[in-house]
């Protein structure tokens, strides 16, 4: 009896293995005829501006159904191009990824059209310890003295102020380094931003009328803040000096003149004669 469901559970499991086997043999033939199309894509780690040579390129095949757009099939067609963002091992070459043809490799040809490339000198602190690495988005803030006459109600020569000036700048190198590497930190003394002209207008008078500071932000994170700045008594608490006023002129006092007064004169005397008339005197006066 025992020797008959063993044998009967042999025979189960070899019929699911023999379905397993055939499922299988079904789905790489099935995989065997998905069309498939013939990609370049990098052979190695290519750096943002560099020019790419044919030892860099390599082809594989590539799902129809999931081609992107903008590949090459032939690695001639990229010679000498010059690629706009970092590429990876086994990453598609794509067209939009790339510097228009003829451009020359280096720094410039990162640079995004109506834009400008500025460098600013750092040091360990201002560089955010060396997190600000190309293809980070960095604020730029300004620590100022605010010039005499700004402050009249304070009275104060001059106010120190630290401000937002520019935000959501792209880093596009470190020092001579155009290169991302996301793991190591590098601090270094010079960063070289993209800016608009009138951004870089505004970077050139930051710098020259204060110190620098770049503050990191997320990448993701494009929401403009445009603060007010701050002064050192806002961050210390102290209250502002109230409002000189000017002062008022006291009003003169009006003293009230009296009305003149109705004069009563005396009655003026009249012509008096006086008449005697049978020893007796009287006065008629007319």
């Amino acid at each position: 009896m025992k020797n008959i469901k063993a044998l009967g559970l042999l025979l189960l499991a070899t019929m699911i293995g023999l379905g397993a086997a055939v499922y299988a043999a079904g789905w790489v033939a099935q995989q065997g005829n998905i069309a498939s199309n013939k990609v370049v894509v990098a052979a190695m780690d290519i750096e943002i501006g560099s020019k790419i040579l044919p030892q860099m390129l390599t082809t594989v095949d590539w799902p129809s159904s999931s081609l992107p757009g903008g590949t090459f099939k032939d690695p001639k067609e990229l010679q000498d191009r010059v690629v706009n963002v970092g590429l990876l091992r086994g990453e598609a070459v794509l067209e939009r990824k790339l510097a228009p043809a003829g451009t020359q490799g280096g720094l410039s040809a990162v640079i995004s059209p109506g834009k400008r490339a500025m460098t600013v000198r750092v040091n360990d602190v201002v560089g955010v310890a060396g997190f600000a690495l190309p293809g980070n988005y960095v604020d730029v803030m300004v620590n100022a003295q605010q010039e005499k006459g700004q402050d009249r109600v304070r009275g104060d020569d001059n106010r120190q102020i630290s401000k937002t000036v520019l935000e959501h700048v792209l880093v596009l190198a470190v020092a001579q380094e155009v290169g991302r590497d996301d793991t190591k930190p590098k601090v270094v003394n010079a960063v070289t931003l993209e800016l608009s002209p009138e951004d870089s207008e505004k970077l050139d008078l930051a710098r020259n009328v204060g110190t620098l500071s770049l503050v990191l932000r997320n990448q993701t994170d494009r929401q403009p803040v445009m603060t007010t700045g701050i002064t050192k008594d806002q961050l210390l608490g102290e209250a502002p000096a109230k409002e000189a006023k000017e002062p008022k002129e006291t009003p003169v006092p009006q003293v009230a003149q009296a009305k003149p007064r109705a004069v009563r004169h005396a009655p003026q005397p009249k012509d008096c004669v006086e008449v005697v008339q049978n020893g007796t005197r009287v006065l008629n006066c007319f």
